[in-house]
């Protein structure tokens, strides 16, 4: 005789809130539902986890499937678990954050969303579930680490201006950098090859370009450095 639980069992879902940077603009991508509840309302991407899957697994499908998304940056964010948060039965869901480059990433929507769309960190429409929470805990999140781990690079191109990567910073910290302190304390990390190529076709005198050097960092890491900015 199979083995059954005795109490009700809650579903699990996941949900995705993915940041990109739009110049000096940190956005969140969301869907518009297809379906109830909350049809035509904007929402993150996710959807229950099937049975054979891990969590992990479960978040990328559903990003690949609703928004066309692969191959980002994924990091666990937090579980949320409100009896009411989904008014069709008990269902707990596990957030994950995602970070992406926007020039080398074209969305779309698929499944059950109707369309999908950038929206600016600070214009958010009306969301549902709970997913407002969800997005400001990750954006909590995301301002807390990219001070002591390099995740901040998932939103930059390969190759970057040290304004860019300077200005990235402000937009996610909320807040103004010292230029000349920040471009000493970053150089002297050693975690930045300065590129022998400058911009091009830009309105400004060109500047040199970096590019972030993962292997040394996670040498520098092996050896006790510590990321901070």
């Amino acid at each position: 005789m199979a083995y059954s639980y005795a109490y009700p069992r809650p579903a699990v879902t996941v949900d995705c809130v993915v940041f990109g940077l739009d110049e000096d603009d940190l956005k969140a991508l969301l869907i518009q539902r297809d379906r109830p509840p909350f049809a035509d309302q904007w929402a993150l991407p996710g959807g229950f986890v099937e049975i054979d899957e891990t969590l992990e697994e479960a978040a990328r499908r559903e990003l690949r499937e609703e928004t066309g998304l692969d191959r980002v940056f994924l990091e666990q964010l937090y579980t949320f678990g409100q009896p009411d948060r989904d008014p069709r039965q008990r269902v707990i869901t596990v957030a994950y954050y995602a970070l992406v480059k926007l020039s080398d990433h074209r969305v779309r929507a698929a499944t059950d969303a109707r369309d999908t769309a950038w929206f600016s960190i600070n214009q958010l429409p009306d969301l549902a579930f709970d997913h407002a929470q969800i997005v400001e805990t990750a954006r909590q999140r995301l301002r807390g680490k990219v001070r002591y781990q390099p995740i901040g690079f998932e939103l930059l191109p390969h190759k970057f201006p040290l304004r860019d990567l300077q200005k990235m910073y402000e937009t996610i910290l909320n807040r103004p950098l010292d230029k000349r302190n920040f471009r000493k304390k970053i150089l002297s990390m050693g975690v930045l090859v300065e590129l022998d190529e400058t911009e091009r076709e830009v309105p400004h005198r060109a500047a040199r370009l970096y590019r972030f050097d993962k292997k040394s960092y996670k040498k520098l890491t092996r050896e006790g450095f510590d990321f901070e900015i």
